[in-house]
């Protein structure tokens, strides 16, 4: 009977063959279409992916990795000359393209099924078309005197197997605080905070988003592998959440 080690060593040695063929079928594919491929300079990695969103206020809310930017919808809206009419993107993400689209005049429509996606662009739109003064000034308000400090009330921070332990005590509590709180406000002011909230989730807890996986920091003391990670700093949460709100 093949031990453990001999049955990994012939798998990992599976999986490298597989790597090796889909390798060669993509350079076969790159060398058959290489005559089609046209550079274009203008197109650089600042402008394609999210790094450009970081100085565009609202696009810069949520931190949406797998995002592109609010500027190359821009670019080749103006390069191909679309100035009128309606858009479809079938894979609406955070919705930069439609919310760009519709900056410019145009019909933007849109599909998503992640949650999160559904939820920065409702929540976006809610901001643009329904928040009233009152709304803005609760707002300053939970800012000016961090309600959430002085809830009465904490809401339960459900948590999942592969999120437990997310969090240190200290923001962990802050965060049932600030919900606890955020359940006692108004719709439209609710829904502005707790999208705060998702904002911040990240920068605070001991994870990082790697793909579809969640890297844990060495500092939370769950298993590691050969090369502990270090995320670097981990936000407190009335810092975090101040920033965000300000934002």
């Amino acid at each position: 009977m093949a031990s453990l080690s001999s049955i990994s060593d012939i798998a990992s040695e599976v999986q490298n063959i597989a790597l090796r063929e889909i390798d060669n079928l993509d350079q076969q594919l790159q060398h058959h279409f290489q005559s089609k491929f046209l550079v274009q300079p203008a197109l650089t990695r600042l402008l394609v992916s999210f790094q450009a969103n970081k100085t565009r206020p609202i696009y810069r809310w949520y931190k949406y990795k797998e995002a592109f930017s609010a500027s190359l919808v821009e670019f080749l809206f103006q390069r191909y000359g679309f100035n009128q009419g309606k858009i479809l993107d079938p894979f609406a993400g955070s919705g930069t393209a439609l919310f760009a689209a519709s900056d410019l005049g145009l019909n933007a429509d849109g599909i998503e099924l992640l949650p999160i996606g559904q939820q920065i662009i409702e929540t976006r739109k809610a901001l643009d078309t329904g928040f009233t003064f009152n709304d803005l000034v609760r707002l300053k308000t939970w800012l000016s005197s961090q309600i959430w400090k002085q809830a009465d009330k904490e809401f339960c921070l459900p948590e999942f197997r592969i999120t437990k332990g997310a969090y240190s005590t200290e923001n962990k509590r802050a965060i049932e605080q600030y919900l606890g709180a955020c359940y006692q406000e108004g719709e439209r002011v609710r829904e502005a905070l707790l999208f705060a909230l998702l904002c911040v989730l990240e920068s605070i807890s001991y994870t990082r988003k790697d793909g579809q996986y969640l890297r844990w920091d060495y500092r939370s003391g769950r298993g590691q592998g050969k090369k502990p990670f270090n995320k670097g700093e981990i936000l407190n949460f009335d810092y975090a959440i101040t920033k965000k709100i300000q934002e």
